[in-house]
């Protein structure tokens, strides 16, 4: 069993190959070959009066690829007003550490092939499943992007839209100007790029073909009003506000997680499914936890497409050039896990990287 830390995974991961593999997994799960379930989170009051505690986990595997993996958080939440909007922080132990980990599996055998740490491979993943869905639904001659934050998965989202569209130029808005700047500087250097700064938000929207909310916010990012014909918008970050849903005219969603066989008709949209003990302490009334993100749905909804769809040719993901699209992967978080997971394994024994781990360990000789 290897040890594969975020170093290991530097050296073997690129962002093209992120996305095809990724894209083969939505195609496995439209075709039945892949399954997953919606990410769950349990959730505990610290006893501090404003922090609790969250465990997050999420899983799929593939009868193609043979691979299973599960993705797990163990985080420490708190929420406060920063910049004029209100923002989640998160860490494990103390401020500046996190614990997220994948563990993966072999879905012939049942070996257990791999530890990894998830921060490279999570900031991948995400840019990689936007990426996506820019492809499929930006305007083939977006060259102008605006963006909302300035951290990790700012720089991952440029990096992989970067692989899908000839991009000429970034509007970056965050609320602390030394971190935009330093995203300006450190993105125009390393892509080429004309990379400015704006004062405000709304700046990042003016003149945009597309437009990416990835930031920290427990609050709405994209703003509708702030639209503009021919743009197409992902949030992975914040929310999109009321209004933005009755703006776009398509909403094109990457996958939803089957239904269970021995339950055909529970099959929620839902980005995640959350549970929480205490269920009366006052801590809750200081969380958000960000809204229960599903597709819109009813009068006015924009018209709702599928990545099995687009990909089969039965429908578009875009209209017309004029169209606002809006893209987001559904609740498939489980299936990216054991794409990219697997891919990064089969990198690392090729070129002997990780850290080798006794698979006897992880076995035992009693029947559970």
């Amino acid at each position: 069993m290897l040890l594969i830390d975020n170093e290991a995974t530097v050296n073997v991961l690129t962002m093209p190959d992120a996305m095809v593999v990724l894209e083969q997994a939505y195609r496995d799960l439209a075709a039945g070959e892949a399954l997953c379930r919606p990410r769950i989170d349990m959730r505990f009051p610290v006893g501090d009066g404003r922090s609790v505690y969250q465990w997050g986990s999420m899983e799929g595997g593939s009868a193609a690829s043979g691979y299973y993996a599960i993705r797990m958080k163990s985080d420490v939440l708190t929420e406060a007003e920063y910049g004029g909007t209100r923002t989640q922080k998160k860490h494990c132990v103390e401020p500046g550490v996190f614990c997220g980990l994948v563990m993966l599996f072999s879905a012939r055998t049942g070996e257990p092939l791999a530890l990894l740490n998830d921060g490279v491979l999570q900031h991948m993943r995400v840019g990689a499943d936007s990426a996506i869905g820019a492809k499929y639904a930006a305007r083939g001659d977006a060259r102008v992007l605006g963006m909302l934050g300035s951290g990790g998965m700012a720089r991952s989202h440029l990096e992989a839209l970067l692989t899908v569209r000839p991009l000429e130029r970034v509007q970056v808005y965050s609320p602390t100007r030394s971190n935009r700047e330093r995203y300006a500087a450190e993105m125009s250097e390393r892509h080429g790029l004309e990379v400015v700064t704006v004062d405000e938000p709304r700046g990042a929207f003016r003149g945009a073909d597309i437009v990416a909310g990835c930031t920290d916010a427990a609050a709405d990012v994209i703003v509708g009003d702030w639209l503009e014909p021919g743009m197409h918008v992902t949030c992975i970050g914040g929310r999109p506000d009321a209004r933005t849903r009755e703006t776009v005219g398509t909403w094109l969603r990457l996958g939803t997680a089957p239904a269970p066989v021995n339950e055909p008709s529970w099959r929620p949209t839902d980005e995640f499914l959350a549970y929480v003990a205490r269920p009366r302490d006052p801590v809750w009334a200081q969380h958000s936890h960000g809204s229960v993100r599903r597709p819109p749905e009813g009068p006015g909804a924009p018209r709702l497409v599928s990545f099995e769809d687009v990909v089969t040719g039965a429908d578009k993901a875009r209209t017309s050039d004029d169209e606002i699209t809006y893209s987001e992967r559904g609740n498939i978080q489980g299936a990216q896990f054991f794409a990219v997971a697997g891919h990064v394994y089969e990198q690392c024994r090729e070129r002997g990287l990780g850290r080798e781990l006794p698979t006897s360990w992880f076995l035992q000789d009693i029947r559970d």
